[in-house]
């Protein structure tokens, strides 16, 4: 068939048909998702500027709520905007550092609850391009970046707290504890009248207004400007009815295979996955739905000068393997600081992380929980192959007898071996239990994985 006789079939055919042939099912749709396990988060935005202080004083729980906790006007905020240059920003490198982490994806900070667009919008002037000495959009870049090392890209976007652009809403959060500030009580009096909101130019539209002029229209420019985008993160729905929701919802159609998180509306929005924060759900919790862990390395999401308090890549490798062993996602955090730059102690522990994943990666990688009891050694991931199921038993207290007892196995053990370097192992088999015989030393001292193939 001739090109232009193709171009006339394909305007003859209805929009709807053709979304219909492209369109995926749920599970299709998510099944990269679910075999990724693990994906980077980054917080990131002009409230860097600050990293955590305003007007000398350290602002608690600052960040990227800094402007809500420090009740910083709006005129003033926006200031600091014209401080913040980027220069240091690669984006090139800052995948390739997810990468090598052995990250599947990456979810970014497109807009925050301070309203700033971290993208050109035309819906906006509030944005790094029109608002900052930098000038340009960092979205573009790393969109290209993540399709040149295979890293799927999402976005996320604040679509109801907006404390910038007029009408958007505000949760209601007290000043810091402490915060000198001498208007403290006018302040405090102008919040609780107006649900959260501390200056006048925040409500002089409605939300209506904002969802209308703002929201929607930036979540389109989000979803036909930078190519595929696997992921739409939504935050706090502050405020939201069932009728903006479903504005923001019926955008999603610009990428028909997009996933999204729980946060848009609840109950009525409840998306692809659940975001439980900063923690692991025990067994008990899980009610079979898809599920992420999102959580900080250290004990902020956007940069903070002062916080130092990082977890060690023990723990990181521990939660990844828990959660893993529980069907779910980890969504780890990085707060890049004003220059563009990732700090130290994420780049530490990331790359701690890349080391054990690349010996590793196949206990993590594309498995399903754990069909065995609780572990009081450590966790078990699996993959079904036909008859066959391979177990990963993830060792994180190395048996000083050198047995390991491995309850709950039923079936026929054909083969156990140390995933690092492959070394065969014996097995004894009494009732519903397996006893392993291992080494004196463990291969690794966070995790060492056993593989276990088991017929049925």
């Amino acid at each position: 068939m001739k090109k232009g006789l193709l171009s006339l079939v394909a305007l003859l055919i209805p929009a709807s048909i053709l979304l219909a042939q492209t369109s995926l099912t749920h599970d299709q749709r998510m099944q990269w998702w679910r075999d990724a396990r693990l994906g980077m988060f980054i917080h990131w935005g002009d409230y860097a500027q600050l990293a955590g202080n305003y007007k000398g004083q350290q602002v608690g729980r600052g960040g990227e709520w800094i402007m809500n906790r420090g009740k910083i006007p709006v005129l003033e905020y926006q200031q600091y905007a014209k401080q913040f240059n980027p220069v240091k920003y690669d984006a090139d490198a800052w995948v390739k550092t997810a990468k090598d982490a052995g990250m599947k994806y990456i979810v970014i900070t497109a807009k925050h609850h301070d309203g700033f667009a971290m993208f050109k919008s035309g819906a906006s002037k509030w944005n790094i391009v029109d608002a900052t000495p930098y000038g340009k959009d960092v979205l573009k870049p790393l969109a290209a970046a993540c399709k040149k090392y295979g890293i799927k890209l999402g976005f996320y976007y604040s679509q109801a707290q907006d404390w910038n652009n007029p009408g958007g809403a505000a949760a209601r959060k007290v000043a810091s504890e402490g915060w000198p500030n001498p208007d403290s009580a006018k302040i405090d009096a102008y919040t609780l009248a107006n649900t959260g909101h501390w200056d006048p130019l925040q409500t002089s539209a409605t939300m209506s207004d904002y969802i209308d002029k703002v929201a929607v229209p930036q979540v389109k420019e989000l979803l036909t400007n930078y190519g595929e985008v696997a992921v739409l993160w939504w935050d706090t729905p502050t405020n939201m009815t069932d009728e903006y929701a479903k504005k923001l919802q019926d955008a999603l159609s610009l990428q028909p295979n997009i996933i999204t998180n729980d946060r848009l509306k609840r109950p009525n929005f409840p998306g692809d996955y659940k975001t439980p924060e900063q923690k692991i759900p025990g067994q008990s919790e899980l009610d079979g739905r898809d599920w992420e862990t999102c959580m900080t390395m250290n004990g902020t999401w956007g940069y903070k000068s002062y916080d130092n308090k990082w977890k060690s890549t023990e723990t990181l490798i521990r939660n990844l393997a828990d959660i893993a062993s529980k069907n779910g996602n980890y969504l780890l955090n990085v707060g890049p600081d004003a220059s563009g730059q990732f700090p130290e102690g994420s780049l530490t522990a990331l790359k701690g992380i890349g080391q054990w994943m690349k010996v590793n990666g196949a206990s993590i990688y594309a498995t399903q929980g754990s069909p065995l009891p609780a572990l009081d050694w450590g966790r078990c991931t699996q993959k079904k192959k036909g008859n066959t199921t391979i177990l990963y038993l993830h060792v994180f207290n190395w048996p000083a007898n050198g047995q390991l007892h491995v309850p709950g196995v039923k079936g026929k053990v054909n083969s156990a071996k140390l995933l690092a370097n492959g070394q065969k192992l014996t097995t004894t088999t009494a009732a519903d239990e397996v006893v392993i015989t291992v080494p004196a030393t463990a291969p690794d001292g966070i995790d060492s994985v056993i593989e276990v193939a088991v017929s049925f």
